[in-house]
């Protein structure tokens, strides 16, 4: 399969833009609660999708409401708002490498729910990113940020589910992604609400740093950067966008060393690279098995 410059330049932006908003997600939790942030922020991205629909000639309704909502408690109310609880008082490093544990996580949860098994390398890459989450996590060693890097080993894995069950509703009856994505968002939204208010956590700081971050992040990485990711995955195969994305926290990581004069200790840096080159190995696994695939259709 070939693919131009354009679809290459849009996934490097989308992994700056993406690495980055580690960043800013973490400046904007200075001034508002982890789960109100994430409220306001994925209503902002779902109201900004949902309008596109009417714009883009698709119909508005929702297609199965009842598993859009299982959906956006899962992706929405579960993977978001603990990656941003999760950084309350992790570092940006440690909880972006173990957020973007997702493709290890899928994997795993692909084979019961799929019947898709592991093959070969696969097991080596999935005992390697056992080991480097092992070395983060140090089990052994309670004190530090173990709950920081639990909620964000968890958000990892609700992503992961989330992705298994839109495999499995795609199966079932096709849905439109963009209908599919806004109204998630939209549903999964509104609990975080709710969960904010019953966590009493602190009134919004309307500062001006804040409100810039809370709308560009909500139109630029989340809205926007959906569309650059859908973009990107109809003209690059799948194994090498999933294998682009190891660079969100490897932008993210370099980021907070910049911002934060946040250094991972020798642990962790170990865990993470043994995480990375797991996931890396999976992304090229992926990435030859498609060519193995479209090869023989593209020379027909």
């Amino acid at each position: 399969m070939k693919f131009g410059v354009l679809p290459s330049i849009a996934l490097v932006l989308l992994v700056l833009v993406w690495g980055y908003s580690w960043i800013l997600n973490k400046l904007a939790l200075l001034d508002a609660g982890p789960l109100t942030f994430s409220a306001y922020r994925m209503l902002i991205a779902s109201a900004c999708l949902l309008a596109a629909l009417p714009l883009t000639g698709r119909p508005l309704r929702p297609q199965g409401a009842a598993e859009l909502l299982m959906l956006g408690l899962i992706q929405t109310t579960g993977f978001v708002g603990l990656s941003m609880w999760a950084l309350v008082e992790g570092g940006v490093g440690s909880t972006s490498i173990l957020v973007f544990t997702m493709p290890f996580w899928t994997l795993l949860l692909a084979w019961p729910l799929l019947g898709e098994r592991l093959q070969g390398l696969q097991w080596i890459a999935v005992g390697l990113a056992a080991l480097g989450l092992l070395i983060i996590l140090k089990p052994w060693n309670m004190a530090g940020s173990i709950v920081s890097k639990l909620l964000a080993l968890t958000s990892g894995l609700l992503w992961a589910v989330g992705s298994v069950m839109i495999k499995r509703m795609q199966r079932s009856r096709p849905r439109d992604l963009l209908s599919l994505t806004g109204w998630q968002m939209g549903f999964g939204a509104v609990p975080l609400f709710g969960l904010a208010a019953l966590a009493n956590e602190p009134a919004v700081n309307w500062t001006l740093r804040f409100t810039g971050i809370l709308w560009g992040s909500a139109l630029v990485s989340t809205a926007l950067g959906w569309w650059v990711w859908v973009y990107a995955l109809r003209h690059v195969p799948a194994g090498l966008a999933g294998l682009s994305m190891l660079g969100v926290p490897v932008v993210a990581i370099a980021s907070a060393a910049w911002h934060f004069r946040e250094v991972p200790s020798t642990g962790d840096a170990v865990g993470m690279l043994l995480i990375a080159f797991s996931l890396a190995l999976l992304g090229l696994l992926a990435l030859k098995r498609h060519q193995e695939i479209a090869g023989p259709v593209g020379q027909e």
